[in-house]
């Protein structure tokens, strides 16, 4: 291919121009996607108390339940996070769409423990490969300027579909259709997004760009408004294939990856264990509370997330990733801690979930940012998926471990249970702050080797 008369590298159209309308629509459905993820993730927890009476299963058993989807996020993220380099961005959106409606529409008609396990580990991969998808969608639709501020929202919607749908819930679906109705209810808006998403989303153009698709990345340059280009610059001999193995073989690339993956996943065994246990939890401890009732401190701790991830989305802007990313996981391992000590009030209890839910999402919002800056175009959705399926594992160990802890200490362990529980943001900590440093704030994250693609992921791309 030759270069382009006007020497203009398409990533670099994106990120040194404005944002246009268009883009900023895709913005939108991003955060409106993870929106959706976050509703039929804990959509089981809102359901947890209804199941639990309805099928007459203890703690260690629903913590099986509970983490059904989430191991199926990890899959997901892996397997589907490496399709959205092969094959596109948006086809691999719209193919986790129809997994997601199929697995919540089928685990609304679940009849026992086994079924709902299987389908709720189907909605698992669809959402898995959602989030690699959608990180990199925004990340590379999105200009230098607003890129932060876009990650920080994209990572807001997360907790607001889960606002959204706690109310739902516990004002609607729960006292007037029963728990079944929270699975059916986000089948039937996961199926409405898909003809929004193929009509409204473009292909990227770094994706494009990385199979060397001229037609394509002007395609969707003329769609963000954008002046076309005549042709790309010719891509480095030697560059790596969007594989996982090349990603942990790049000595650069590895130890961020690692660091990343391992301590991101530490940190959602604390963040799934206010998340999917908290319902149950104040259904059962004393006084205890009806589910539609209980349901509402879910809705609050996700207020408090959706907080935390706009106010980090600012922090961030200003003094970088690393160190209030660090302050987020220790202050977050105490509130989680501290939410063992139980409430005497409904109103005790939401706010001691909106406190738990800032602090641990303001810390997620602090690693998806170094997720969306580490890795080059050409595998930035493998490497964000490979890192979110690591990151699954303590996501769907959180609730079988509480859940085992729970049994094997007795359910009026609360304290020692979620002390333990809040050990492991610690361990994230000690990692995140392991992460190479080079110059301030800044954490390795170009591949390093001289084997840059020019059009995919400029030299010195780093971390901030």
């Amino acid at each position: 291919m030759a270069a382009p008369a006007n020497g203009a590298n398409p990533i670099n159209v994106i990120n040194d121009s404005p944002m246009g309308t268009r883009q900023w629509i895709v913005v939108v459905l991003m955060v409106l996607l993870n929106a959706l993820d976050g509703f039929d993730v804990l959509s089981s927890a809102f359901a947890a108390p209804g199941i639990t009476a309805e099928w007459n299963i203890e703690r260690a058993a629903l913590g099986i339940v509970l983490s059904a989807e989430l191991v199926g996020m990890g899959f997901g993220s892996v397997l589907l996070g490496g399709a959205a380099d092969k094959f596109g961005r948006k086809n691999t959106m719209l193919v986790c769409l129809v997994f997601m409606a199929g697995g919540m529409w089928m685990a609304g008609h679940a009849t026992g423990v086994t079924p709902m396990v299987i389908f709720r580990f189907i909605t698992g991969i669809g959402i898995g490969g959602m989030l690699a998808a959608t990180n990199a969608v925004t990340a590379e639709s999105t200009n230098t300027a607003w890129r932060k501020t876009a990650i920080a929202a994209y990572v807001a919607g997360y907790p607001l579909g889960a606002i959204i749908g706690g109310v739902a819930a516990s004002e609607w679906l729960l006292p007037q259709y029963g728990w079944r109705a929270i699975f059916d209810f986000g089948a039937i808006v996961t199926a409405a997004l898909i003809p929004v998403v193929w009509l409204l989303v473009p292909e990227t153009a770094a994706y494009h760009a990385a199979k060397g698709n001229l037609a394509g990345v002007n395609r969707t340059l003329a769609a963000y408004g954008k002046t076309p280009l005549t042709g790309l610059p010719v891509a480095a001999t030697g560059t790596a294939k969007p594989k996982v193995t090349d990603i942990l073989s790049n000595p650069r690339l590895r130890p961020v990856t690692l660091l990343l993956a391992f301590g991101y996943m530490f940190h959602t065994i604390t963040f799934y264990y206010i998340l999917k246990f908290a319902v149950q939890i104040v259904s059962d401890y004393p006084p205890g509370y009806p589910p539609p009732v209980a349901a509402t401190v879910l809705t609050w701790a996700n207020v408090g997330g959706f907080l935390g991830s706009l106010t980090f989305g600012f922090v961030m802007g200003k003094l970088g990733i690393r160190w209030p990313t660090a302050l987020m996981l220790l202050i977050g391992s105490v509130a989680v801690a501290s939410f063992g000590l139980g409430r005497d009030s409904i109103g005790a209890w939401q706010w001691a979930t909106i406190l738990t839910g800032f602090f641990t999402n303001a810390a997620i919002s602090g690693y998806y940012a170094a997720f969306a800056r580490g890795f080059p175009a050409y595998a930035r959705a493998t490497g964000t998926g490979f890192v979110l399926g690591i990151g699954r594992l303590g996501a769907a160990g959180s609730p079988i471990i509480a859940g085992a802890l729970f049994s094997a200490l007795g359910n009026d362990e609360l304290f020692t249970v979620s002390c333990i529980m809040a050990l492991g943001s610690i361990a994230s900590l000690i990692l995140f702050l392991k992460l190479p440093e080079r110059e301030g704030d800044e954490l390795v994250a170009d591949p390093g080797d001289g084997s840059h693609d020019p059009v995919t992921a400029p030299a010195g791309e780093t971390v901030r």
